[in-house]
Formats: structure tokens, C-alpha cells, sequence
């Protein structure tokens, strides 16, 4: 008995956070990110970053327009009133995204596909830090450990050795950096949008990924359009996984727009952490990559770290 209660709590304390909207929202996202990156990573091995990124936006938009009326039709009565913060943290959000998305799939054509997703994981970190000095969302002593255990994990599971040339020289790096630094801008402006507009969370949260997505697909299209236009054929000619890959995208974006209008940025981009579990078991079944002993190591660190943030929140 006395062992049935040990583990009934951690069981009880999982379930009574599972029943939290911002955990299953987050845990959505976790999945569907996971898959996307995953057919990026295939689809960029045959088109330019930049005609990869519009993927995402571009065939994603649709899907965004029938999330954003759906919501808008339920919430009958509820009017969207635009303002000032909403549109200039909108706008940035969405330009950081932007650069992030590219700065990943140059990581993930670097590396092998767990680790340069290991490396964008510094968002959680950087979320953190930058929401308290700019942002004045400041976390708890617990859920600061936990965000720094989650990021450890990865960066251990990376199987680097980082020096001060490293962070000079080595685009890996960069990139990974880079990408996490521009997620975790976007999210922390994507919940002050999403805050500043007075209808229900679902709704915001809607309205900011619609807007965002139509000024991403614009301005990524307007690019491909000049810089790489025989880009744009290849793009139609794989609509398929296009497809796939917008409504993966759209899916992931719902989950992590949604969360962040709930619950803190860095709170949620730590739980995000468990993407990282969910990317090694594709490394190891779907490209065949091996899982090392310092990966498993970092399994075990994220998995701290989640049940250190479940206790704080």
C-alpha cells in the first residue's frame, strides 16, 4: 500500500495537469512540430530554405482562414477591436518567426536531425531570461530550475562540447542559436498580442496566427518571387507534402498560440522540451539515426524538468 501511495501521487499530479487547457494545447503542438520539422527536413532537401519557409505559411494560410471563421461563428457577438500593441507585437512576432524558421532548417541541413533541433531548444532558455528583463514575466525559483534542467538535457543529448571558438566558428551552432533566439521572441510578442485584445483566449489566439501567417506568406512569397523565382515550380510540383506541411504547421501553431495565451511563454516552451523525446524516437525509426547514451541522458533531464514545471504551475 505504502508503494501504491508513493506512485499514486506523481500519477495524480500528472493527471489533475493533463486536465489544464494550456498542457494539452502545449502537448498538441509538441506532436504536430515534431512531424513538420521532420517533412521540412525532407522537402529542403530538394528546394531553398527560403521556399521551404513559405511551405509553411503559404499552404498553411487556408487552414488558418477556416480555424480563424470557425471560432469567429462560436463566438457570436464577440467583435475584433485591433490596437496598437496588438499589431506591432503581431508584426514582429510574425518577422521573428520568419527568421527563426529559416535558421532552423539551415540547422537541420547542418546536423543530423535531433541535434539541430537540440539546439533551437535554447528558446526555452532565452524565453525565460528575455520575458523577465524585457517583459516583466518573471518565473518562480522552481520553474527557472526547471527550464534550465530542460535545456541541459538537450544541449547534453547535442553531444557537444561548446568552447568560445565553437560559438564563433561553427554554423551549427549559429543557426541553432539563431532560431531558438528568434522563437523565443516571437513567442513572448505572440502572447502580449494575443493579451491585448478583449475576447476569449481561443479567439485571440486565432486572430494573431491568422494575421501573422498572412504576413508571413506575403512577405515569403514576395521574396521567392524576386530572389529564387524558378523556386516557385518546384514548390507546385511537390503540393502534396506542401499540403502535409501547412496543416502540420497550422495544427503545431493553434497548440502553441493557444498555450501562450493561456499560460507563460518560457512555462510553456518548457514542457515543449518533451518535442525533443518525440524527435529521437523519429530519428531513430523514421531516418534510421542511432540514439546515443548521452541522448538518453537527456531524455532523463527533460523528463525532470517537466515534473519540476508541473509542480510549480
Amino acid at each position: 500500500m505504502k508503494c501504491w501511495s508513493a506512485l499514486g501521487f506523481p500519477v495524480a499530479l500528472l493527471y489533475s495537469a493533463a486536465m489544464e487547457a494550456w498542457i494539452l494545447f502545449t502537448l498538441l503542438a509538441v506532436a504536430m512540430q515534431s512531424v513538420r520539422t521532420a517533412a521540412q527536413k525532407q522537402i529542403a532537401q530538394s528546394i531553398s530554405a527560403a521556399s521551404t519557409t513559405l511551405v509553411r505559411y503559404l499552404f498553411g494560410l487556408p487552414f488558418a482562414l477556416g480555424y480563424y471563421f470557425s471560432l469567429s461563428h462560436f463566438y457570436q457577438g464577440e467583435e475584433f477591436v485591433g490596437n496598437t500593441v496588438f499589431y506591432k507585437a503581431s508584426t514582429l512576432a510574425a518577422i521573428a518567426q520568419i527568421f527563426a524558421t529559416v535558421f532552423l532548417i539551415k540547422a537541420l541541413t547542418l546536423r543530423n536531425f535531433a541535434v539541430g533541433t537540440a539546439l533551437v531548444k535554447t528558446e526555452a532558455l532565452l524565453t525565460a531570461v528575455l520575458g523577465a528583463v524585457f517583459f516583466s514575466t518573471a518565473l518562480s525559483s522552481i520553474a527557472y530550475l526547471s527550464v534550465f534542467l530542460g535545456v541541459v538535457g538537450v544541449l547534453i543529448a547535442s553531444n557537444w562540447k561548446v568552447s568560445w571558438q565553437d560559438l564563433v566558428e561553427n554554423e551549427s551552432i549559429k543557426y541553432g542559436v539563431g532560431a531558438g533566439l528568434g522563437f523565443a521572441l516571437a513567442s513572448l510578442w505572440i502572447r502580449e498580442a494575443s493579451l491585448s485584445l478583449g475576447v476569449p483566449r481561443l479567439l485571440s489566439a486565432s486572430t494573431v496566427l491568422l494575421y501573422m501567417v498572412a504576413i508571413q506568406t506575403v512577405l515569403c512569397l514576395l521574396f521567392v518571387a524576386i530572389r529564387e523565382r524558378n523556386q516557385l515550380a518546384l514548390v507546385l510540383s511537390r503540393w502534396r507534402s506542401c499540403v502535409f506541411i501547412g496543416f502540420t504547421s497550422l495544427a503545431g501553431s493553434v497548440g502553441w498560440f493557444t498555450a501562450m495565451s493561456l499560460q507563460d511563454a518560457a512555462v510553456v516552451k518548457t514542457l515543449g522540451q518533451t518535442e525533443f523525446a518525440v524527435t529521437l524516437l523519429i530519428t531513430y525509426f523514421y531516418f534510421g539515426e542511432k540514439i546515443t547514451a548521452k541522448e538518453y541522458v537527456g531524455i532523463m533531464l527533460v523528463a525532470l524538468s517537466v515534473i519540476l514545471l508541473l509542480v510549480a504551475a
